[in-house]
C-alpha cells in the first residue's frame, strides 16, 4: 500500500510527523507492506494533517487525521467504498474546483521534495534542457515576454533585471536567490523549498546560463532548518545527477551552488543589506545606484530574485512564453501565490492567476473568519502592506489594481481581521515594527518610526489629537520620500490606510479621517 504524507514544517507543526508513525505501527500490526512517501504540502492547511492513499492508480485523501482514526482509515480502504467520514476524495478535483492553476506547486504534496526520479517524471529539466538549446539571448527574451514580475515584493520585471546582468561587462557573476521571507503572513517560499527544492535550483541553473554566472547562492533564514536541510538533500542530488557542477546535463556549462545562512533579521530581505550579510558583514542597506544588477556580491553584477521568481522559469522555458504569459489580468502575469491566514475559516496556499478579486478569496475560498464573526479589514502585502476595509473587497489581486487603492501585493501575504481588531494598535504596530527591525542606517526610518509610535499612542488616548494628526501625516511624509529603502519607505502605507478607512478607531470622524489621508 502506497501512502503520501506531508513533511513539510507546516503539516509537522499541527501533528503529520505522528500520522505517519501511526500507519508504519498499524500496517506493521496488521502485517500490511507500507510504502509511506514523505511529500511537501499542498496547502490546504484546515484539512492538515492530511493522508492520501493510492488506489488502482488513483488517489484518495482523508483529513484532518488524527493517530486514532488511522486504523478506522485502514479499514476502510480494505472495501470498495471506501466510506468514511474524512474521505475527501480527489485533492486535484479539490484544488481545481478552488480555480487553482498551479505552476509553481504543480509538484508539493505529489512527490517527494528530493527524490530525482519524481523530479523527471513530472518534468523536471525539460526548461533548463530548452535553455541549453536555445542559448542565453534566447532565454532573456522568452523570459521578458512571459511577463514574469519579481514575486520578493517590488514587482520588477524579472527579464530586464537579467538583460542588464547580461550586459554588464565582468570577469565574475552571481546569481543570488533571496529566501529570506520575512513577511508575516508569509510561507510560499519555505512551503517551496521544503515540497520542491529541485525547481528552484533548476530556475537558478537557468539563470546563471541566461546571465554569464557560473556561481549561485541561496540566502536563507536560520528560522528554516526544515527548508535547509530540503535544500542541501536537492542540492546533493543535483550534482549527483548533473544538473550542477563542471558540465550542466553535459552541455560543458558550469554552475555550482551553496547555501549562505542569515541570522533572520528582516532587513536583510532587502536586495542590498542581503549582499552585505552574504559577505560577512552586518546587514545595512547600501545606497543604490549603482544597482546589485550592475554591482552586486562581491563587488560584481549579481541577480537577486526571489525563490518563486526563480522555480518559475523552468516552467516558462519547457512550456513556452506565451503559455505563461496567457494567464493573469493587465501587467499582472501569470499566477500569484497567495498566503490566506489570519483570522479565516481556511487558511492555505492559493496558486490563482492574478485577477481574482480580494472579496473572492477571503469570502469564497477562505471561508469567512474562524470567528464566525464579519471581517472588518485585511492586510495585504505582509507587515508594512495597507489595510483593505470590506468596501474594497471588489479590488482585483494585481499589482496595479492594489497600487491604484494605495496597496500593494508584496509577496502575497493576505491576513484577516474580524470585527474585534484595533486598527489604532495595528498602525502603532507598523511604526514598532519599522522601529525594531530598522538597521539603522539612515535617520528618517530609525528615529522616525519611534516618534511614530509614540504619536500614535498620544493620538489614542486623546492628548491634542488634531495637532498630533497633522504632526503624524507629516512624520509618514518623511519616512516615506527620505528613507534610504523600503522599510522606512512603506511603514505608512498601514499607517495612513488605518487613518482613512478606520477612523473611529482613532477617536475621529470620517470626514475628519479623510482629511488627515
Amino acid at each position: 500500500m502506497k501512502v503520501f504524507v506531508s513533511a513539510d514544517s507546516s503539516s509537522l507543526s499541527i501533528g503529520a510527523g505522528e500520522v505517519a508513525d501511526a500507519l508504519a505501527g498499524e500496517a506493521q500490526r496488521r502485517g500490511l507492506e507500507l510504502d509511506l512517501v514523505r511529500t511537501g504540502s499542498h496547502g490546504l492547511f484546515w484539512l492538515e494533517p492530511l493522508i492520501e492513499c493510492e488506489r488502482n492508480g488513483q488517489r484518495v485523501a482523508f483529513g484532518p487525521v488524527s493517530p486514532p482514526d488511522v486504523p478506522g482509515i485502514l479499514d476502510a480502504l480494505q472495501t470498495d467504498d471506501l466510506a468514511h467520514p474524512l474521505n475527501l476524495g480527489s485533492v486535484t478535483a479539490l484544488l481545481e474546483s478552488q480555480g487553482q492553476q498551479r505552476i509553481n506547486f504543480k509538484r508539493c504534496g505529489f512527490v517527494d521534495p528530493v527524490s530525482w526520479d519524481d523530479y523527471l517524471a513530472t518534468g523536471g529539466t525539460q526548461g533548463v534542457r530548452k535553455a541549453l538549446e536555445l542559448g542565453p539571448e534566447a532565454v532573456i527574451d522568452a523570459v521578458t515576454r512571459s511577463g514574469l514580475r519579481g514575486r520578493g515584493g517590488a514587482g520588477f520585471p524579472t527579464g530586464v533585471k537579467w538583460r542588464t546582468t547580461h550586459n554588464a561587462a565582468a570577469d565574475m557573476k552571481y546569481i543570488v536567490c533571496n529566501a529570506d521571507e520575512g513577511d508575516s503572513g508569509t510561507f510560499a517560499d519555505r512551503m517551496l523549498m521544503e515540497g520542491d527544492p529541485l525547481s528552484l535550483i533548476e530556475g537558478m541553473v537557468i539563470a546563471g546560463f541566461a546571465v554569464g554566472a557560473v556561481q549561485g547562492y541561496i540566502y536563507l533564514r536560520s528560522e528554516y532548518p526544515h527548508a535547509r536541510r530540503a535544500l542541501q538533500a536537492a542540492i546533493d542530488a543535483a550534482y549527483d545527477n548533473g544538473l550542477l557542477g563542471n558540465d550542466v546535463l553535459g552541455s560543458g556549462q558550469r554552475f555550482d551552488l551553496e547555501i549562505r545562512l542569515g541570522a533572520g533579521a528582516y532587513i536583510c530581505g532587502e536586495e542590498t543589506s542581503l549582499l552585505e550579510s552574504l559577505e560577512g558583514k552586518r546587514g545595512t542597506v547600501r545606497f543604490k545606484p549603482p544597482l546589485p544588477a550592475i554591482n552586486g556580491a562581491f563587488g560584481k553584477p549579481t541577480v537577486v530574485n526571489n525563490v518563486i521568481t526563480l522555480a518559475t522559469v523552468p516552467t516558462i522555458l519547457a512550456d513556452g512564453a506565451d503559455s505563461y504569459a496567457a494567464l493573469g489580468h493587465g501587467k499582472s502575469r501569470g499566477t500569484l501565490t497567495v498566503q490566506l491566514s489570519g483570522n479565516i475559516r481556511r487558511p492555505g496556499l492559493y496558486e490563482l492567476p492574478f485577477g481574482v478579486t480580494l472579496g473572492h478569496l477571503v469570502e469564497t475560498l477562505g471561508g469567512g473568519t474562524a470567528s464566525g464573526r464579519p471581517a472588518r479589514a485585511v492586510q495585504v502585502g505582509g507587515p508594512l502592506g495597507a489595510y483593505f476595509p470590506v468596501s474594497l473587497f471588489d479590488t482585483p489581486l494585481d499589482y496595479e489594481s492594489f497600487a491604484a487603492r494605495e496597496g500593494m501585493l508584496g509577496h502575497g501575504g493576505v491576513v484577516v481581521f474580524d470585527d474585534t481588531v484595533d486598527m489604532a494598535a495595528q498602525a502603532r504596530f507598523a511604526m514598532e515594527f519599522c522601529a525594531i527591525e530598522s538597521c539603522g542606517k539612515c535617520t528618517p526610518c530609525r528615529i522616525g518610526s519611534t516618534r511614530g509610535a509614540e504619536v500614535i499612542d498620544r493620538i489614542r488616548v486623546g492628548i491634542e489629537r488634531s495637532a498630533n494628526l497633522a504632526l503624524l501625516e507629516d512624520l509618514c511624509d518623511v519616512m516615506e520620500h527620505g528613507s534610504l529603502c523600503a522599510l522606512g519607505g512603506l511603514t505608512p502605507y498601514p499607517v495612513r490606510s488605518a487613518l482613512k478607512h478606520f477612523p473611529e478607531d482613532f477617536g475621529m470622524s470620517v470626514g475628519a479621517a479623510v482629511a488627515t489621508g
